[in-house]
């Protein structure tokens, strides 16, 4: 076993768990708060992380790329995670599992060279989390490129933290049996594989993945445009491109059924839905439906499996188009009512 010296293990470290350079999160034991410090990120704030001092929080995103990308399974089971990493294996991608500072786990996937475009990897990491059925599971990054509007992103709290390691929290674990956690994490590091940009491209491109996110270039996607790759049928291709005057928030649930059957994941059909109400048209000097109401239909779709496209619907007959093949006599599922009011 080689003997590791202290600055070997900092370089090691940032190979892995590093992001923007002027600023970090930390959390505060004593007070459980999580904040921000807009300081260096130097030797010295990755020692005191590794020594257990203060928490060291990393915002992987700078501009569109991460070396870097993490699911984070906020509670114990453990199946989740496992078969992350198995649907991961799936398209040779390695992903690394471990156990979080207070409950749940984080699954790591790292890249190659100076990192990939955001956008690819939470592509690939949302097709993978639909497929175990677990869409809704936060993923760091949150977003596809820093701008105008996003500064920084969200920080996550990286592994090793000194204080807890002897406890087995922020340590990665045998994937087969995450009850063990390897017993050198600094050789479990040096032995991870990295995945580079084009295999991200051959899952995107065996899959057909298509969605707001900008898969080839710097430019910040139309979100609207986008979408109409998904083969949604007509009616919702031209509510989402013209917007809607009346039936907003229904026309919304119907629309967030659409982009789930489509296989968005959570967070990007509300960055698509988010973008289509700001093209609505309400009539008699009604208000665009807000981001909460956005937000709200499109958790009561993404809740259950509705399989109907709403055809018989008043929200959506306007938008009938003579060319669609879906069967507007299938048995329509209703919505719960408080998700319509």
């Amino acid at each position: 076993m080689s003997v590791r010296t202290t600055q070997t293990k900092i370089e090691l470290f940032r190979r892995f768990f590093t992001g923007l350079l002027h600023v970090y999160g930390t959390y505060d034991t004593a007070s459980q708060r999580a904040h921000q410090i807009k300081a260096p990120v130097t030797d010295a704030v990755i020692l005191a992380h590794l020594q257990g001092r203060q928490f060291y929080g990393v915002y992987l995103l700078v501009k569109n790329k991460i070396r870097a990308i993490a699911a984070d399974f906020d509670d114990n089971d453990v199946s989740a995670p496992m078969e992350f990493v198995s649907a991961a294996r799936v398209y040779d991608i390695p992903a690394h599992i471990e156990r979080s500072k207070s409950k749940g786990y984080h699954v790591w996937i790292f890249f190659d060279g100076d990192g990939v475009l955001a956008s690819k990897a939470r592509l690939v990491v949302y097709r993978i989390l639909a497929e175990i059925e677990k869409p809704r599971t936060e993923v760091f990054p949150k977003q596809d490129s820093l701008n105008t509007s996003v500064t920084y992103g969200n920080f996550i709290n990286a592994p090793l933290f000194g204080a807890m390691v002897p406890n087995e929290r922020t340590v990665f674990v045998d994937p087969f049996d995450p009850s063990k956690v390897h017993p050198d994490q600094w050789a479990f590091l040096e032995g991870i594989n990295r995945v580079t940009e084009q295999l991200l491209d051959d899952v995107i491109e065996v899959n057909d993945l298509r969605g707001p996110t900008q898969l080839s270039s710097d430019r910040e996607p139309t979100p609207s445009a986008d979408v109409r790759c998904y083969g949604l049928p007509p009616c919702a291709r031209t509510m989402l491109a013209d917007g809607v005057a009346a039936n907003q928030r229904v026309a919304c649930f119907r629309l967030a059924v659409g982009l789930k059957r489509a296989g968005l994941p959570f967070d990007s059909a509300l960055a698509v839905l988010s973008d289509w109400a700001t093209r609505n048209r309400p009539l008699n000097g009604k208000k665009n439906i807000t981001k909460h109401e956005v937000t709200a239909q499109a958790a009561c779709a993404y809740d259950k499996a509705y399989r109907a496209c709403g055809c018989e619907d008043p929200a959506i007959q306007p938008f009938c188009d003579s060319t669609c093949r879906i069967n507007k006599s299938a048995t329509r599922e209703h919505p719960v009512r408080e998700a319509l009011s």
